[in-house]
């Protein structure tokens, strides 16, 4: 442990600054979506297009502009797959053997439990018709339900808990509908093959690969980060294991809080970062919403699920960095007919400064934003 404790500043800047936000616009290839992923460990998926699916803009954001098509061409390649990390998350594809022991744990405790041990004859004739057929999407196949997450056709219920169980993979997407396919076409012999790590293996190497994804986070952002089973004391030896080895160090704050974990390798004073940057509502950066309240200031909030005379900013708000702080919300929302991005209200935070390059910070970051998923132009901004 560092003898001085680290300033909140300090720890807000190795947060900010672990994120990778470019700096200016710029347009990626699909190696470059890829490694940004990489990066990140884990990307959060959801089905909200207000102004983009989530992914979408949280790896905008980092490697740059990059079509709707890129997440298919990256499944279907093998080079990352989908599965449950902080939520049904994109990871890359050398992280399959870390996930196999989740994929076994959440065969038998689904959402609807043991739903390929109730009906193994389903599961069967699921994966021939897959086999046989090639890539398939729930609408492939016969069946009703009667809508909803608690309702839905055998069939639907069926993929869903054969891709939990590591039988099927998300192949490609038509639209933000999954298609499913077998792991021996898809994922690449090396780490379907791998041997499946002991747990304590697992959780080391997931822990080690959220410290050094976020920069600096506690004890219980390690667990968030993964949504991981037994809480901070289940993962706590192997953070012990971690320090011992000289991967990560353990580093006091001045307030007084939780110590924060760090790669052995990090800057504890780096420069402040430059970016100008929109974020989605499900930004790793703000995962661990008790950090972000402490390091950050930013109270974070995802509306979206509250009825509209409880929202206090807005439906989709989109928290605003301008260098090494969160300095407000946007109200966002895209308008493909007009070919614009609406900003319906800007909310300041309390506390931060609000200058002239605040200002030109959002708008840099609005633009930007518009022209990553396709937009002419910004709306709304004065």
């Amino acid at each position: 442990m560092s003898d001085r404790p680290l300033s909140l500043e300090q720890v807000r800047r190795m947060a900010i600054a672990a994120q990778g936000y470019a700096a200016r616009f710029r347009r990626a290839s699909a190696d470059e979506v890829a490694a940004a992923a990489r990066r990140l460990s884990c990307v959060q998926l959801d089905s909200i297009a207000t102004v983009e699916r989530s992914h979408r803009i949280v790896l905008s954001s980092r490697a740059g502009a990059h079509d709707a098509a890129t997440l298919t061409r990256l499944l279907e390649r093998g080079e990352v797959f989908e599965h449950w990390g902080h939520e049904a998350s994109i990871l890359p594809v050398e992280d399959w053997p870390l996930f196999r022991r989740r994929m076994r744990e959440r065969r038998i405790h689904h959402w609807w439990g043991d739903v390929i041990g109730s009906d193994p004859a389903l599961a069967r004739s699921v994966l021939r018709a897959i086999e046989r057929n090639g890539p398939m999407g729930s609408a492939d196949f016969e069946g009703r339900g009667g809508g909803g997450m608690w309702n839905l056709k055998p069939e639907k219920r069926m993929l869903d808990a054969l891709w939990t169980a590591g039988r099927l993979v998300v192949s490609g997407r038509d639209g933000f509908q999954r298609r499913y396919d077998l792991p021996e076409r898809v994922i690449p012999a090396r780490w379907r093959e791998a041997p499946v790590p002991t747990e304590a293996e697992a959780t080391r190497a997931l822990a080690l690969k959220a410290i050094r994804a976020r920069g600096a986070l506690t004890e219980r952002g390690v667990v968030e980060h993964w949504r991981m089973a037994g809480g901070v004391k289940a993962v706590q030896p192997a953070l012990r294991r971690l320090e011992r080895e000289g991967e990560i160090v353990r580093l006091a704050v001045e307030d007084g809080g939780p110590d924060v974990l760090a790669p052995a390798e990090a800057d504890l004073d780096p420069p402040a970062p430059r970016a100008a940057v929109l974020l989605s509502p499900f930004d790793n950066l703000l995962w661990d919403r008790p950090f972000a309240r402490r390091a950050l200031g930013f109270d974070h909030l995802i509306e979206v699920y509250k009825k509209g005379h409880q929202r206090r900013y807005g439906y989709y708000v989109l928290p605003l960095v301008v260098g090494d702080r969160l300095v407000g919300r946007a109200d966002v929302k895209s308008d493909r007919e007009a070919g614009a991005l609406w900003v319906k209200a800007v909310h300041r935070e309390p506390g931060a400064r609000w200058t002239s390059a605040t200002e030109d910070g959002l708008a840099r970051a609005a633009d930007r934003l518009a022209r990553s998923i396709g937009l002419a132009e910004v709306r709304g901004l004065s």
